[in-house]
């Protein structure tokens, strides 16, 4: 994980109409907490946040904090961030302290790569899952992690139990859960479909016919 510097700026006002105000001044509103320390209430400006976010770790990295007129900076990484569901645009910012030897949880996006065997067969890859939770030392999370679909053929899956691991990092996700498939072309599976109706309606159809051939042999 990379370590990233983030500038801050310490509030006071807390409540909604406070938070309100912050965001027309230009401001986002936050909190840094950890390690039994009490909350300490921050606002940050957006171009710093997103700076601080554009490294290659994004979300994930580490970063040393430092609140305007106090000389102790803090190690914390990003718990959580509000987004407005409009604008797309971060409301709140959550920061959690962090010592660099510790164990934590924290969510790692998966980037599949290569193309699949069944995909080049005219196969729709389906992504299920994009990300999963892994555990392990702050500076060993890694920041995503890769998933070789080269040779995934169609009617094929992969699970969270065929991901590669870094030493010392575990996965909180069950093993059996489906993370990409390959699905049929479309076409076969229009044809198989259509078969499927027909045979229906010939199997429908028959008891029909039966019944008739009965009644001329009764008459």
């Amino acid at each position: 994980m990379d370590n990233v510097s983030l500038v801050v700026h310490k509030r006071d006002v807390t409540g909604s109409r406070a938070s309100r105000r912050l965001r027309k001044s230009g401001l986002i509103p936050g909190v840094i907490y950890g390690h039994g320390n009490d909350a300490v209430l921050i606002a940050v400006e957006p171009h710093v946040l997103r700076e601080a976010l554009s490294t290659s770790a994004g979300t994930h990295a580490v970063l040393d904090v430092t609140i305007e007129g106090q000389k102790r900076g803090h190690k914390a990484i990003v718990k959580e961030l509000e987004l407005d569901s409009v604008k797309s645009v971060v409301t709140h910012v959550d920061l959690q302290e962090i010592r660099l030897d510790e164990t934590i949880e924290s969510s790692v996006a998966i980037r599949f790569v290569g193309e699949s065997k069944g995909v080049k067969l005219g196969g729709l890859l389906e992504e299920s899952v994009r990300e999963v939770t892994v555990k392990g030392i702050v500076t060993a999370i890694p920041e995503h992690l890769v998933m070789d679909i080269s040779d995934l053929d169609v009617n094929e899956t992969l699970k969270v139990s065929d991901l590669q691991v870094p030493e010392g990092i575990e996965v909180m996700a069950d093993p059996e859960d489906v993370l990409c498939s390959v699905l049929p072309p479309r076409k076969v599976e229009e044809e198989v479909e259509g078969e499927e109706a027909v045979e229906g309606e010939a199997g429908a159809a028959e008891p029909e016919l039966v019944g008739k051939k009965e009644e001329e042999a009764e008459a």
